[in-house]
């Protein structure tokens, strides 16, 4: 019989290791400024033309901070960029949904929404897990204001089919005989 004695110190650390806590998550808000230049703009069409501008503005800034390891930074631009497009989108609610020029602005923000969602993949995979879980949240969240977009265009015009009652009662089956 053989038996091993081993230091306890010398053997691999059977410890779990703690899991990495997430960052606490960014503010969502537009600042004052911009807030300031959105809501000047009376027209529908313009207001989101603005909106998406910006958004493209703070998505392209957070990439550079990204680029540059500086992921505090680009959460604070994620989460304006956030902030924006649900801006829009609550902006857009408020309006006729039966009209064509609803309809417009919401396509607009539809295309820029699938543009941006590339780019925030991106970003995410090269982001530290404690900061990549709310570059994902608002990755979801442009892929359902997306969704809510695209089914402006079909509203609730949908005719379903009435459901098939038949007053016959079914008549069991005959019997061959031979």
């Amino acid at each position: 019989m053989v038996v091993c004695a081993q230091d306890p110190e010398s053997a691999p650390s059977a410890t779990p290791q703690p899991t990495p806590l997430t960052a606490p998550p960014p503010m969502k808000s537009i600042p004052k400024l911009e807030r300031d230049q959105l809501e000047q703009n009376s027209d529908p069409k313009q207001r989101i033309k603005k909106t998406v501008e910006l958004a493209g503005l703070h998505l392209s800034a957070a990439e550079k901070h990204t680029a540059q390891s500086n992921f505090e930074a680009a959460s604070l631009e994620v989460a304006t960029y956030h902030a924006l497009i649900q801006n829009s989108l609550t902006f857009l609610a408020t309006l006729k949904r039966d009209s064509n020029k609803t309809r417009d602005t919401y396509k607009r923000l539809e295309l820029a929404l699938r543009s941006d969602a590339p780019r925030l993949t991106s970003m995410r995979r090269i982001t530290p897990i404690e900061f990549a879980v709310w570059i994902k949240q608002t990755e979801d969240f442009a892929r359902e204001g997306r969704t809510e977009a695209l089914n402006s265009f079909y509203g609730h015009t949908v005719v379903r089919d009435p459901e098939k009652t038949s007053d016959k009662p079914k008549q069991p089956p005959k019997s061959q005989q031979p």
